[in-house]
């Protein structure tokens, strides 16, 4: 049951943004809106400054690869930005969903220049998913090597093939190797004693 507060912000929302809302849920007490790419920086801004939203402060921005979402073939754009927002001046919070109109070279507006915390966020979402930001003052790699090749979270990327770069101790020098990627379970194993629970 979503509380009366949510329900007010998505009725705000709604308003204030007009046709440049895409969609709106509110689903676990959370607030999740879309807009189309194309108007992400006036989307971005108005959160930022009209006075009945004051989304002044970005929390967190991350990349999304739908192309299997769910275990399921995923009918629509591929790549997202999802931006998580906190208004101190009224204690709300709401997330912002953008996917990139092109799969093959997903782009989306930087929105560094509206807060200025989205700056190593963008450079890792274009490290790892090969979302490209554009007007981002420096978007180069911050995870991986600068001569990795590809994307690491792209649900499509191979997991043997590449190089990985690592120091070895025995020959004092940085070396190029394979990947070496080892399977592991994910389901934890429980041990229990003969007579457990008896």
């Amino acid at each position: 049951m979503a509380s009366k507060k949510m329900e007010a912000l998505g009725s705000v929302v709604e308003r204030v943004l007009g046709d440049k809302l895409v969609s709106s849920t509110l689903a676990l007490d959370e607030l999740t809106i879309v807009c189309k790419a194309a108007d992400l920086t006036d989307v971005a801004t108005t959160l930022r400054d009209h006075a009945e939203l004051s989304f002044e402060q970005l929390i967190d921005l991350c990349g999304m690869d739908y192309s299997v979402y769910r275990d399921e073939p995923w009918d629509g754009p591929r790549f997202a930005a999802v931006y998580h927002l906190l208004s101190l001046k009224h204690n709300v919070r709401i997330r912002l969903r953008v996917f990139a109109e092109d799969d093959s070279f997903p782009l989306l507006a930087s929105v560094n220049p509206i807060w200025n915390a989205a700056n190593w966020f963008e450079r890792e979402a274009f490290d790892l998913y090969g979302i490209v930001f554009e007007g981002h003052p420096d978007l180069r790699r911050i995870l991986t090597d600068y001569g990795f090749v590809g994307h690491p979270f792209r649900k499509d990327f191979p997991l043997s093939g590449h190089v990985e770069m690592r120091y070895d101790p025995t020959q004092q020098r940085v070396i190029y190797q394979p990947v070496t990627i080892e399977p592991r379970e994910i389901t934890p194993r429980i041990i229990r004693e003969e007579n457990y629970g008896g």
